[in-house]
This record gives C-alpha cells, structure tokens and sequence, in this order.
C-alpha cells in the first residue's frame, strides 16, 4: 500500500485533469531533484508557481550530473549567475512540442536558445529532448539530458 501512495502524486502530475504547477510537477516526478534545488537557491520557486504560462526545458539530475561538481557546486552559491543559467531553461508561454517550431526561440533570460528537428531528433541548443508535453497547470515541461548554458 505504502508503494502506491508515493507513486499517486507521480501518476497525478503526469497527466490527470488535476494537474500541479510547475515546481510540483518537476519534485512528483523524482528526476529533477537538483532542478528543484537550484530553483530553490535561486529564489524562483515563486516564479514558476504563478500562473505562467512557461515552457521549461528540464533537465534531469542526470544531466545535471554531467556538470563537474566544483562547477555545480559554485553555480549553486552564485544566485546572479544561477538565475541566469535557470531562466534560460525557460521561454514565456505554453508551448506543445507539435508547435515547436525549429529556429531561435526568446528565453526568459533575454537571449534566445536554438530548436533543431532531424530525423525525428528535437534539439534545444546541444541538448537532446527526451520527453515532451508534460503539463502543468501553469505551462509545459520538456525533459532535456543537457544543462543549456546562455552565451
């Protein structure tokens, strides 16, 4: 019984009519712990629980993980340039992925991030899309494998 009830809040943020804004739809899902800390250390939980709409691009723990750990560790503790890196994760509106359209694309941080399509591919700058369309009640979430860092 005990298994069921933690995978509930999972089986809800993943697509029942009750869906979660963004931050909680990102901690049900238990792949984006070190997501939801950095949105933590930078101040923009409240952000991402207003009404939105966003599109985020994700990306796991995993992809974190491909970041040397004195880097993360440094880009942790640096609000300015941690909300920097965050909001480039994000674009204004709720945007599906059969409406994403290959180009450049206007990030909250203000500079823009590259889409690519090939042979059924989807890229945001060098990172791989791996799951699309997770909805939350304040937008969308794209899972990414990659951290996308703004130029």
């Amino acid at each position: 019984m005990k298994k069921f009830l933690i995978a509930l809040p999972v089986a809800l943020a993943f697509g029942s009519a009750q869906a979660a804004d963004i931050v909680d739809t990102a901690k049900s899902a238990g792949s984006f712990n070190t997501l939801v800390t950095a949105v933590q250390a930078a101040g923009l939980v409240d952000t991402l629980k207003g009404p939105g709409p966003f599109t985020v691009f994700a990306p796991t723990d995993a992809a974190f993980a491909k970041i040397p750990k004195a880097k993360l560790d440094a880009l942790l503790k640096d609000k300015a340039a941690l909300t920097k890196v965050l909001t480039y994760h994000v674009v204004p509106g709720s945007v599906k992925a059969a409406d994403v359209k290959p180009g450049n694309v206007k990030t909250v941080e203000g500079s823009s991030v590259k889409v690519s399509a090939s042979g059924g591919k989807v890229m945001v700058d060098n990172a791989n899309v791996t799951k699309t369309d997770i909805v939350a009640d304040n937008g969308v979430i794209h899972v990414i494998d990659t951290v996308i860092m703004p130029k």
